[in-house]
């Protein structure tokens, strides 16, 4: 089962792909890392050409990486609500491709993620970037944090969902 992670935003978005073995139902083996990065659109773009750039780029990803599943993390509203606005319309556009493609959607809140992943639901960036790395046995912890967060809310659903 191929598991594709969004971290959401409209200037970078990341995402992630992990796959799992399966067999009569039961997860066989680690999780392995298929494919990560950012989407990435320039500041100053007016946001209907930002939006779109991430829409098409989701588009290319999943025809690519052929996930079985999305796996995206919910908007935590901080201070900032235009930030916040943007997050929500790019994640919104995620949630169109991914329902455009008929994939099953699962969504997690930042703190739900951190507990899956550290047990510790207030975990800091680099605990996070140390289990991602721990848990799909990579020599390195992926970069940008945005690909690694994407990679967590993969894993995230594998654990929640597959028992892995």
């Amino acid at each position: 089962m191929r598991i594709l992670g969004i971290d959401p935003g409209t200037g970078i978005c990341g995402f992630g792909v992990i796959e799992i073995k399966q067999q009569n139902g039961r997860t066989t083996g680690r999780a392995k890392m298929i494919d990560n990065g950012v989407i990435t659109t320039p500041a100053h773009t007016p946001l209907q050409e930002r939006l779109l750039d991430i829409y098409e780029s989701l588009h290319e990803i999943i025809k690519l990486d052929q996930p079985d599943c999305v796996s995206i993390e919910k908007l935590f509203f901080t201070k900032n609500i235009t930030t916040g606005i943007s997050v929500a319309e790019a994640r919104g556009v995620a949630l169109l491709v991914c329902r455009q493609h008929n994939l099953p959607t699962f969504e997690y809140t930042p703190n739900e993620i951190k507990k899956t992943m550290t047990g510790y639901g207030s975990a800091d960036k680099k605990q996070m970037q140390e289990m991602v790395k721990l848990h799909l046995n990579l020599s390195e912890v992926p970069k940008p944090d945005d690909a690694a967060d994407a990679l967590a809310a993969a894993i995230t659903h594998s654990l929640m969902h597959l028992g892995e």
